[in-house]
């Protein structure tokens, strides 16, 4: 099996412009293909994972990955799957998130020797003329052809600035300069990004001919890369620092039993022969499934020992176990008491478990929270400062676990 026959089995392509091509080109480790990161945070989040790792499975085939930081798109902000503007970042912000990118790119990507490239889009997004863009870009784009896009649609009743309309502009001549200048011959991306993508690849036919196009091979990624690593409205980052690898372990042992095989089959290294095996499983068999997920992505990113701590941790709390050492901790100061109590739900506030006061009374009315091992009722439940003299442990549910100290 080649690496594009891999790739189709394990779900990962969901629509191609030249299948026959592509294959050849992957499997003969001829693509140059790039991947596209735009800086929104310091951090890259869980729902990074899939384009981490098929840049990784790609790679390790020979083919050259390209991973492109968005430092002149970010100022723009992408509309896609957007019901509002995107947070206007400074360069400044946009430069700190970028190098943080790629420190967590480097656990997924071998950037030694020319095998992969990391570049930032703002060196020449940046010096851009204006004219000059309308007039050799801007006039090989349709504007019927884009308010048809469904990254544009979505936007229209609530109002699509024209900053926003510039996008799929800079996006597609992305590509247009890396194949230019880098020999980049394929590109990658969630399915919100199709219409984008279909732009580039026609901005390289229409610019230089179909010669040209015929080296342009555009791929597609199942959306739902884009759609993993939240939960309950937080993300899930890469960062320690933002989401403990305890927690990261947490998200990734708690997915719904329909979604665990999927995961494993598109996110992690495991032989498909042995996944396929796991196919048959149910019931209690799927929390093992579980278990192997959460702990294979667990090492990806923070590597084999701290994976090993979560899920000791983890087992040890569902067994009733003593060690929760590695469970994630917030530390309360006496200006987080008043008269020498904090409630339940600042406590759940101030660690970040839920996100408002009315998630947290909704979740003590339905008996979803524990204190210490004891379940609450009373949505004012105060604890004593006193009470601290021992370490408090809030559950959440059936699998959150938090632990607070002064």
């Amino acid at each position: 099996m080649g690496i594009y026959e891999e790739l189709k089995e394990r779900g990962l392509i969901a629509q191609v412009t030249n299948e026959e091509e592509i294959r050849e080109m992957v499997n003969s480790g001829k693509a140059v293909f790039y991947i596209g990161f735009d800086c929104t945070a310091d951090s890259l989040t869980a729902g990074h994972f899939m384009a981490l790792t098929l840049m990784k499975r790609l790679q390790d085939s020979g083919n050259k990955p390209i991973a492109l930081i968005g430092g002149g798109t970010t100022m723009i902000g992408d509309p896609s799957g957007r019901s509002d503007m995107r947070k206007m970042l400074t360069r400044k912000d946009i430069d700190h998130n970028a190098a943080c990118f790629k420190r967590q790119m480097e656990r997924f990507i071998d950037f030694s020797d020319g095998k992969a490239l990391m570049i930032n889009n703002a060196d020449w997004l940046l010096n851009l003329n204006y004219v000059e863009v309308l007039r050799e870009v801007g006039a090989c784009f349709s504007v019927n052809n884009m308010l048809r896009a469904e990254c544009y649609k979505q936007r229209m009743e609530k109002g699509l600035s024209f900053l926003e309309f510039n996008y799929m502009i800079m996006q597609s001549y992305d590509f247009y300069y890396l194949f230019q200048h880098y020999g980049c011959n394929m590109q990658f991306g969630g399915d919100d990004q199709w219409s984008n993508m279909l732009g580039g690849t026609e901005l390289i036919r229409r610019k230089l001919g179909k010669d040209a196009h015929a080296m342009t091979i555009t791929l597609l990624t199942d959306a739902q890369g884009n759609k993993m690593g939240k939960t309950a409205g937080n993300a899930v980052w890469l960062d320690p620092e933002k989401t403990s690898p305890y927690e990261f372990y947490q998200y990734w042992r708690n997915v719904a039993d329909a979604d665990v095989l999927k995961c494993i089959r598109m996110l992690t290294f495991l032989p498909l022969e042995e996944i396929d095996k796991m196919s048959e499983w149910e019931g209690s068999q799927l929390n093992a499934a579980k278990e192997i997920l959460a702990f294979e992505l667990t090492k990806l990113v923070h590597g084999e020992e701290e994976a090993q701590k979560a899920q000791t941790a983890a087992k040890a709390l569902f067994a009733g176990g003593a060690d929760n050492s590695d469970m994630p901790q917030t530390l309360l100061s006496d200006d987080d008491f008043s008269n020498g109590e904090i409630t339940v739900i600042d406590m759940m506030l101030k660690a970040k478990i839920i996100n408002s006061k009315g998630e947290g009374r909704r979740l003590i009315a339905q008996g979803g929270v524990s204190v210490n091992n004891q379940k609450i009722s009373d949505a004012f439940t105060t604890v004593s400062k006193d009470e601290f003299q021992k370490e408090i442990i809030i559950k959440k549910g059936k699998k959150v676990f938090h632990k607070f100290s002064v």
